[in-house]
């Protein structure tokens, strides 16, 4: 989704921000500030916020008790968002699941479009092959983590597949091939291009955060590869509310992370290096991201060959010559199972699926920010949460919440993102 352009702001006078008023991280005091900005009046930066916001929302029943609402948002008219959001039925057997993710690409954004596309597909065929196995009986919730995991570990692996299985022989038929020979193979676009296709998808990686409800909403089950969020807000029986962290962060932050890859590659000291996979990128799960995942001769002799002689290597290099034995970065989620309460008496609850942009955004003031939304919330008719995205309610509220803040963010004037893409995904339970 593109960021707005700057000629749409026909309204409000323009005023000036400085380098504080600027939420996140990408910001840098040496962007020559203060620098303008439209100020808009609360109707207008509400409407431009949901129209630069690529808005879904999705009634999983009647009633409209449980929904979902979905945004992804990049200000910058310059940059599109590598951010995307799923939220689906998937029917098996007569009966209803929901999904609901998110997913933060990077490097490119053809391998997490090809993720949020095809993820509720791969989930929905693996629970079909699971419930037809058990018939009448309901499976255990410890099978269908089980199948989560294996669903999302099956879809990436199938990735370098693909690739691989059209050099038969694998890997160690490369050899024998020619830079001409292997161009041959991959450069197919006069003719569909399927194999170009195939192999692009590995110069690039995403993040998942993955949902998954039970037709009786009984059961959430949560697939975490990378730093996006999930939260579980619920309303306590002193009509307050409880934020509670359902993830953790699979990056240089985490130490329990951090020893797993020096684990599992002892006498590597560079496979960690200033915090990032072989001092190269963030995230220690993640899908895709092949050149982390193969030996060396994977990226030199495929991907380089993509596009010969269009790019500069060296960058690849740098940790190619680190890269002893892939992989350094897992597509094993860790998948947590929640048991729900659906009986019409329970304290309303959301599940809150966020990409990094989003915790960027709200910095440590996150648990006071998602309270006030949730106290607001509380507080509102049926109809006005009908007509009002809670999805947008939240970034509206961790912008600042009022208009001059949300303006702030919509209308500067850079020619570079200020902020991190930020992806939202708010579900009723």
């Amino acid at each position: 989704m593109d960021g707005m352009s700057q000629c749409s702001w026909d309204a409000g006078p323009t005023s000036s921000a400085s380098f504080g008023d600027i939420p996140g991280n990408l910001c840098s005091p040496t962007d020559d500030w203060p620098r303008p900005f439209r100020n808009l009046n609360h109707d207008d930066a509400w409407d431009h916020l949901a129209a630069a916001s690529n808005l879904h929302s999705v009634k999983f029943d009647p009633t409209g008790r449980w929904r979902a609402d979905a945004l992804n948002f990049q200000p910058c008219a310059k940059t599109s968002s590598q951010d995307r959001y799923a939220v689906q039925q998937i029917h098996i057997q007569g009966r209803v699941w929901t999904l609901s993710a998110v997913f933060d690409g990077h490097l490119g954004s053809h391998t997490v479009e090809h993720v949020a596309h095809h993820m509720p597909i791969i989930v929905r065929e693996h629970l079909e092959l699971i419930t037809q196995k058990h018939g009448d009986r309901v499976v255990p919730p410890p099978l269908i983590a089980d199948m989560f995991a294996m669903a999302i570990r099956a879809f990436d692996d199938a990735i370098a597949n693909d690739v691989l299985e059209l050099f038969p022989g694998g890997l160690s038929s490369l050899s024998r091939l020619s830079d001409l020979q292997i161009q041959e193979v991959l450069d197919d676009q006069l003719s569909g291009g399927q194999n170009y296709t195939k192999a692009r998808l590995c110069l690039y990686g995403t993040t998942a955060l993955v949902a998954l409800v039970d037709p009786d909403h009984q059961n959430l089950w949560l697939a975490n590869l990378g730093d996006c969020q999930g939260l579980m807000v619920s309303e306590t029986d002193q009509k307050a509310w409880n934020v509670e962290v359902l993830t953790r962060s699979h990056n240089g932050e985490n130490p329990l992370e951090v020893q797993r890859v020096i684990n599992e590659h002892p006498g590597e000291p560079e496979c960690i290096l200033d915090g990032r996979v072989l001092g190269a990128i963030a995230p220690f799960r993640c899908l895709g991201d092949t050149p982390f995942k193969q030996p060396p001769e994977f990226t030199r002799r495929i991907l380089y060959n993509l596009y010969p002689g269009q790019h500069d290597t060296s960058p690849w290099e740098e940790f190619l010559m680190r890269n002893h034995t892939p992989p350094y970065i897992s597509s094993t989620p860790e998948v947590t199972h929640y048991p729900l309460d659906p009986s019409p008496r329970a304290h309303r609850r959301y599940l809150i699926l966020c990409s990094d942009g989003f915790t960027d955004i709200c910095g440590t003031n996150q648990h006071v920010i998602v309270d006030r939304w949730a106290r607001a919330a509380a507080c509102s008719s049926s109809r006005e949460l009908d007509e009002k995205s809670l999805a947008l309610r939240l970034l509206w509220q961790a912008l600042g919440n009022d208009p001059t803040s949300v303006s702030r963010v919509l209308t500067l004037n850079m020619d570079s993102p200020w902020l991190d893409d930020v992806s939202i995904v708010v579900q009723c339970l």
